[in-house]
């Protein structure tokens, strides 16, 4: 795993085109149990290294349940997203993840992760990826039932920008984050 994350830190793939140097952000272990997958770092996490230490993060610890010191522990959560970094602003937000990043790297990560016990899906790269569904968010949202027990679960991206999402949305909030909830707490050291 060691020369593996070293090779992916140390990866130009996409120096051309990115409107930012490269900087790679991924938490890996081979001991991570909970699996968290999304679209790309936003420009902050590109800005502090570090990935969701803005908003979006504070919410999504929120859904979870834990405290910083518990998300950032790579033993706990493994956050490896589809593209490893900033892939630049579009009209109505981040552009989408850079594909050369999960063509060249993410099976193999993925190998060494052996102990994920709960894959926590967050937007449409990554649901395509790992459920291979073009379905919308929120009838896979919706699918909580059927996909927790499989230790899988779709969210809708943390992100400020779906304050209104989960304002239309409020069984969401009610039904889904206290179960999450449990599920994390129950994969939690003692």
């Amino acid at each position: 795993m060691k020369n593996l994350l070293s090779q992916v830190k140390q990866c130009r793939l996409c120096e051309k085109i990115l409107p930012l140097e490269p900087n790679p952000i991924l938490q890996i272990s081979t001991q991570s149990k909970i699996l968290i997958v999304g679209q790309a770092p936003g420009i902050k996490a590109h800005q502090k290294s570090m990935p969701f230490d803005d908003k979006s993060g504070d919410r999504l610890r929120a859904w979870l349940g834990v405290n910083k010191s518990q998300f950032y522990n790579e033993q706990l959560f493994a956050i490896l997203p589809m593209g490893f970094c900033y892939p630049g602003r579009g009209k109505s937000g981040d552009l989408p993840p850079i594909p050369q990043c999960a063509t060249t790297w993410r099976k193999a990560l993925l190998e060494k992760l052996t102990e994920i016990e709960l894959t926590i899906i967050l937007g449409k790269y990554a649901v395509e990826w790992h459920l291979h569904s073009k379905a919308p968010i929120t009838k896979l949202a919706k699918q909580w039932q059927t996909l927790l027990p499989l230790n899988k679960i779709v969210l809708p991206h943390p992100s400020p920008r779906n304050n209104l999402w989960l304002k239309k949305n409020l069984w969401f909030e009610k039904e889904v984050i206290p179960l999450l909830q449990k599920k994390v707490t129950a994969l939690m050291p003692d």
